[in-house]
């Protein structure tokens, strides 16, 4: 009988999903995530682990999986680039162990071994496949059960490159076969080890002290545990992953690029069951985390990335990228922007062909048109700048025009200076406002302007010089030939 928090009842009497995540907190695992591996196929001077899928490395997606199993210790196993590995990953929970020589699996396991409490359970991952479910490891963890050898396994239409489950006339298994070691035979075999195990701490040990590199690739390989299990009776189970693109390793691009197609499907599926409109499922890729309310509606070839919140009613067009930014209810992303840490209030229209830089706000119903870039700027409420202006370092108050062709030079060659432009002031084209400067509230800039100096609330100020016509003045002609 279970008591928990008040709670009272016995495995039988809780859902699946209930009874197993007690039984992880109560159950001591420890998880050794192999991450030394080479990559040479992918051709990159980044270690194979730092590859990106989704916006963050194979190994981070890898961790993610672990971390839901609740493991009282995570060790991370790095050998080449390990230093780039180490800075590179996510979190504060890692031990890492290096393997010094490429030696093969079971060696690297054997390296953080002498770190895991005897009175462990053992989970061994690998680094390099992304797409495995924290669930399809919680069961791994509770089909080791006590005293047992656990292996994840899969049936492939195409097994190629995998070890193969050897089994005996009444379906035990007996060993695993590395496909450089099978035979003919035996690499005609579709089921196949995905290189996840779970067993006690104390038989991994054992096992890891009797394996040899007495194999074509002269290493020593974790698979081998399999028959010592065997041999000394304990009890070897398998789990069958319930999709096999959980077992899908990433050796090259072309793996890489197949494992970011089945990513992006398995995250569109999602946001679609939780109500986001999708026009085309297959044009959309999200590199982060999105929230969104009711109705909002997402174009073609769309990016986001990053952390990026969407209100209710929110339209984001074809070709944008979005990026840690905030958008409230009733915007509209018109086609081909750029919004980067942004903040957004609602109501407001950006695009088309708009850039937003980092630390832009938009107060409600602000408008930012064609080809209009802003960094570090606050527009007010009804504020409008519809084409071609750049407001850098600025403050904008509400009920402005900015009109076509306006920029805000705020930079000096070596420090950057602010602009501030009051309520209702107009911004007529062409204008160039030399920061820093104050133009006051109801201000109107007469077009073509340079303003140097501070202009006044309510009055029009210009700087144009007065146009004059050259009669003696003629067009240039082509001399004839």
């Amino acid at each position: 009988m279970i008591v928990r928090d008040g709670f009272r009842s016995s495995p039988r009497d809780c859902p699946q999903s209930r009874w197993l995540a007690y039984y992880l907190r109560m159950k001591k695992t420890e998880v050794i995530v192999l991450a030394a591996g080479k990559g040479t196929r992918m051709h990159s001077d980044e270690p194979k682990v730092l590859q990106v899928l989704g916006g963050q490395s194979l190994l981070d997606h890898v961790l993610g999986a672990v971390r839901g199993v609740t493991p009282s210790r995570i060790y991370v196993v790095y050998g080449h680039g390990g230093e780039t590995v180490r800075r590179s990953t996510v979190g504060n929970d890692i031990n890492w162990v290096q393997q010094e020589s490429p030696l093969g699996t079971g060696h690297a396991v054997s390296q953080a071994m002498p770190f895991v409490d005897p009175a462990a359970d053992v989970l061994v991952v690998c680094g390099d496949v992304p797409l495995v479910r924290t669930q399809t490891l919680a069961r791994l963890v509770e089909a080791a059960g006590s005293r047992r050898l656990a292996l994840l396994t899969s049936v492939l239409p195409d097994p190629t490159g995998y070890g193969r489950i050897i089994r005996d006339d009444r379906g035990k298994l007996q060993k695993i076969v590395e496909e450089m070691d099978a035979s003919d035979e035996q690499k005609a075999i579709s089921e196949i080890n995905a290189g996840f195990i779970a067993a006690p701490a104390t038989l991994v040990c054992d096992w890891l002290a009797h394996v040899d590199d007495a194999n074509v690739q002269r290493e020593h390989y974790l698979t081998d545990v399999v028959r010592f299990a065997v041999a000394a009776g304990v009890p070897v189970v398998t789990c069958a992953a319930t999709d096999r693109n959980e077992v899908r390793g990433v050796n090259s691009r072309a793996e890489l690029a197949k494992a970011e197609r089945i990513f992006q499907r398995r995250q569109v599926a999602r946001l679609m069951a939780d109500g986001l409109s999708l026009r085309d499922p297959e044009r959309f890729d999200l590199r982060g985390s999105l929230s969104f309310g009711a109705d909002s509606v997402v174009d073609v070839n769309v990016i986001v990335e990053g952390n990026v919140q969407l209100g209710a009613r929110v339209t984001i067009g074809p070709n944008c990228q979005i990026r840690d930014s905030i958008l409230g209810d009733d915007v509209v992303v018109e086609a081909n922007c750029v919004i980067d840490g942004a903040t957004v209030e609602a109501g407001c229209v950006i695009g088309p062909f708009a850039r937003l830089r980092p630390e832009t706000e938009l107060a409600a119903g602000a408008r930012v048109g064609n080809f209009v870039e802003t960094k570090k700027t606050r527009l007010g409420a009804g504020t409008k700048a519809n084409h071609l202006a750049y407001l850098g370092d600025s403050d904008v108050g509400k009920n402005v025009n900015i009109g076509a062709g306006v920029i805000t030079c705020n930079y000096d060659g070596t420090r950057k200076h602010t602009t501030i432009i009051g309520d209702d002031a107009f911004i007529g084209s062409d204008s160039q406002l030399v920061a820093p400067v104050t133009i006051g509230a109801g201000a109107t800039i007469g077009a073509g302007s340079t303003i140097r100096r501070d202009a006044p609330a309510g009055k029009l100020t210009v700087t144009r010089a007065q146009a004059k016509t050259l009669d003696h003045w003629r067009s240039p002609k082509k001399k004839k030939r």
